[in-house]
Formats: structure tokens, C-alpha cells, sequence
């Protein structure tokens, strides 16, 4: 079985951003509202990244919804900031569209707007991850497994664009139809929701769900699936689609920039 390392593919076009960030003034605005572990940590990973490659990074914790509608307009008249991203999920869920559309187009780095200049990071970065492992996405049944603004809302609409054939599931659906795919993208958050018995021999899995339960990080997918041989490829726990998203958020920054 192979392994869908977004950490090795990140690498190589991280490596390529740094020498262009040296000709930008790049800098990067997240906005937040929580001090959620699984949050923080996708934060810190960015705050991180941009010091690695030399794009600025400001980290603002709103103090409530209305904050942050203010942070974003007064970012969208700012010409030092390049790009501004909503990080999600916000206390008041309820507010998330409202929010990410007052994002300036040319600044919505993370493609959450309805009318942004850029494709969502998180659904580019699973496009990439399976084109750099040449998995084949034109001739396989492909599902979706949760439609969330951050991957499978996005993911749909990119993928019936292309022409694929593609199947949405909510978390309500019986899964165990999963058994008639050959690739499963899973990002419910729910740990432990897709089970052995949901995936049949052969198959791709993308797991880009994220949840945090006693401080640890999981994701959708059972260790009992990981621990099958006769997968064709499986993202592993930590290093799969998270720093690709990430490399691809900054891909946007610095074009933006």
C-alpha cells in the first residue's frame, strides 16, 4: 500500500516559493476567533511556514464576530496585507458565508468567497496530492464524504467541472455504499467514521478529516482501515493533505502579493 505523503510533495514546491518570496512583499492576515487545539495548530503551522519561505504572517484572535467583519474591511483597504483568510470553524458557524464573503476577491487566499480569484487551497491540495502519486481521477467512481465549506463543497464543484464522476455522502447516509468506490475523500470530522467494511480492495482514501479528542489529533478514517495491505493508497495520519493545503494557501499569497 502506498502512503500519500503531502509532506514530500510540499518540499519541493516549498523550496521553489522561498527564491520567490524574496522579490514579494508578501503578508498574510488569519483571522480567528478560538483557541481550539486542532485550530491552533493549523495556525502555528502557517505562522511557521511563512517564516520559513520569508512571507509575513499576523495572527489575530477576534474578540467576536463582529470583529472580525471589522478586521476583514479594514484588511481589504490595506495594501500591505495580500491576502486574508477566515480560519475555520468560527464560534458562530451560522456567520461563516457572511464572513468569508466580505473578503476582498483578489485577497481570498483560501478561495472560501463565492467570488474569490482563487480556487479553495484545501480541494487544490488534495488535486495535487493525487496527480503527484498519479492516481487517476478520470476513470475512477470517486466519493465525497461530508460537504463542508473547507473541502467537500469546494471539492464537488471542482470535480464535476472536470467531468468526473463523483458522489456526494453526508454524514447521515449509509456509508457502507462507500464499498462501490474507488476513491473516498473523507472530511467529516468525526473520528472513526469510515470503517474496514465501508472500503472495498483496491481503493484510494483521502483523509482530510480533523478532529481533537483528549488533546490528540484524528481523523475520519479507522486505524482498522489503516491496517490493511490491499489498499491501492491511503494519506497517512499526520502529513497528508495538511501541509499540501498549507503550501498551497501560500501558492495564493505570493500570487496574490
Amino acid at each position: 500500500m502506498k502512503l500519500l505523503n503531502g509532506s514530500e510533495l510540499a518540499g519541493f514546491i516549498k523550496e521553489r516559493q522561498s527564491h520567490v518570496a524574496r522579490s514579494k512583499h508578501a503578508t498574510l492576515l488569519i483571522i480567528r476567533d478560538s483557541d481550539n487545539p486542532v485550530i491552533t495548530k493549523y495556525v502555528n503551522l502557517k505562522i511557521k511556514y511563512g517564516e520559513d519561505i520569508g512571507v509575513k504572517v499576523i495572527d489575530y484572535c477576534a474578540k467576536n464576530s463582529d470583529d472580525i467583519a471589522k478586521k476583514i474591511l479594514e484588511a481589504n483597504n490595506d495594501s500591505a496585507i495580500s491576502g486574508i483568510i477566515l480560519q475555520l470553524p468560527i464560534l458562530e458557524k451560522e456567520k461563516t458565508d457572511e464572513l468569508t464573503n466580505l473578503i476582498a476577491p483578489a485577497k481570498d487566499v483560501d478561495g472560501l468567497s463565492d467570488n474569490g480569484d482563487f480556487d479553495s487551497a484545501t480541494a487544490t491540495a488534495i488535486n495535487w496530492l493525487l496527480a503527484g502519486y498519479d492516481i487517476k481521477l478520470d476513470t475512477a467512481r470517486i466519493a465525497i464524504v461530508g460537504r463542508g465549506k473547507l473541502v467537500g463543497a469546494p471539492l464537488l464543484k471542482m470535480w464535476q467541472n472536470s467531468g468526473f464522476n463523483v458522489s456526494m455522502f453526508h454524514r447521515g447516509d449509509d456509508l457502507n455504499a462507500l464499498r462501490d468506490f474507488d476513491i473516498i475523500v473523507t472530511a467529516t470530522g468525526k473520528p472513526g467514521i469510515i470503517t474496514s467494511e465501508m472500503v472495498k480492495p483496491g481503493a484510494v482514501i483521502v483523509d482530510a478529516g480533523t478532529a481533537s479528542e483528549d488533546g490528540v489529533l484524528k481523523g475520519d478514517v479507522a486505524n482498522e482501515v489503516r491496517e490493511r495491505a490491499d489498499l491501492t493508497a491511503i494519506t497517512p495520519i499526520i502529513g497528508g493533505v495538511g501541509p499540501l493545503t498549507v503550501t498551497c494557501l501560500f501558492e495564493h499569497v505570493l500570487q496574490a502579493a
